[in-house]
């Protein structure tokens, strides 16, 4: 299924969503609002927040407090991408110039802090500490993961478990937090919480799996980053991983010499060695098995059409071009 088509389940909470995010980032200074006006017309899958969104009513919330916190959740993976591009010096995201080439990446690291601040301001005035412990455990998690990305740069030695590692806390770690939350608002079982848990932590590391293989895979159009931006930054990811482990002695050399320099001069190389060692079908299919546990966490919720969203949204994370 579309995207579109599981957004319009709850079109009227994203838009209430978008809503209270504008109204409750306003701030006196012009240089914040301007560059958040910036990063939030710039689009967006909002896939995050949808999963707050669709597990909260998925449990029978009735309330306004899933908007507060789907809101929440996008500010800090809003705060986290800034922080990212000034870190992997990224010049594009989706489609866009990135706020720290036209800003600097001292403002951009500053919002980023406002912004991640600002979030954890509306999850304290809910007032439940079940939700403000999953957001303190989880944000300190995804800080380590950004560390642990960072050791593993330029390391060609890089094992698949510690790739796992790494994108479990970098990326999967708030899909999680995301379904956790919209689980807490309601009136569940314990069953209910380990099933959400698993399932956003399962959506999520299929959906980093999946940006990895379209960083090899797709176009600059069609991505809206520049192709073998990992590269670049010297990030061996699973594709490379794998690759690595399949090659000839002189691809693996080739591959080895490419991220240790960040280097993409020999990107069409790299880009055959990749395809010719199934790399990225293996990743595609390492993903897929992700979202099929994703898809069997589910049978743990009553059966209804914000359900069978959330399993929609498992087989869209890996079916994506973008």
């Amino acid at each position: 299924m579309p995207l579109e088509s599981i957004r319009l389940l709850v079109q009227s909470d994203l838009e209430a969503t978008d809503q209270f995010i504008c109204t409750k980032l306003s701030s006196d200074i012009l240089l914040i609002n301007q560059l958040i006006e910036y990063i939030l017309t710039c689009g967006g899958k909002r896939i995050r927040p949808l999963v707050v969104l669709l597990t909260a009513r998925a449990l029978g919330h009735k309330d306004q407090k899933h908007i507060e916190l789907a809101a929440a959740i996008e500010l800090i993976h809003t705060a986290t991408l800034l922080h990212d591009d000034v870190v992997d010096s990224s010049s594009l995201r989706r489609g866009n110039k990135t706020a720290n080439r036209i800003w600097g990446n001292e403002a951009s690291v500053l919002v980023g802090d406002f912004l991640y601040s600002r979030a954890f301001q509306l999850i304290v005035q809910l007032q439940n500490l079940e939700i403000i412990n999953i957001f303190a455990n989880a944000t300190n998690l995804i800080a380590e993961g950004e560390v642990m990305q960072l050791v593993n740069c330029g390391d060609p030695d890089t094992t698949e478990q510690s790739y796992f590692d790494v994108i479990q806390r970098k990326t999967a770690k708030l899909f999680e937090v995301a379904s956790q939350i919209g689980t807490a608002l309601c009136n569940y079982h314990s069953t209910q919480m380990a099933a959400m848990q698993h399932y956003g932590m399962s959506l999520g590391t299929a959906f980093q799996l999946i940006d990895d293989a379209l960083d090899y895979s797709s176009s600059t159009e069609e991505l809206g980053k520049n192709i073998g931006d990992d590269l670049a930054e010297g990030k061996p990811t699973l594709p490379l991983i794998h690759a690595i482990r399949h090659g000839t002695k002189a691809e693996v050399k080739l591959l080895r010499k490419a991220i240790e320099t960040g280097s993409t001069k020999n990107l069409a190389s790299i880009l055959t060695i990749i395809e010719s060692t199934n790399a990225i079908e293996y990743t595609a299919n390492t993903a897929k098995q992700y979202a099929s546990q994703a898809m069997n966490s589910l049978t743990h919720i009553p059966d209804s059409p914000y359900r069978n969203a959330l399993h929609d949204l498992a087989e869209f994370v890996v079916a994506r071009k973008y």
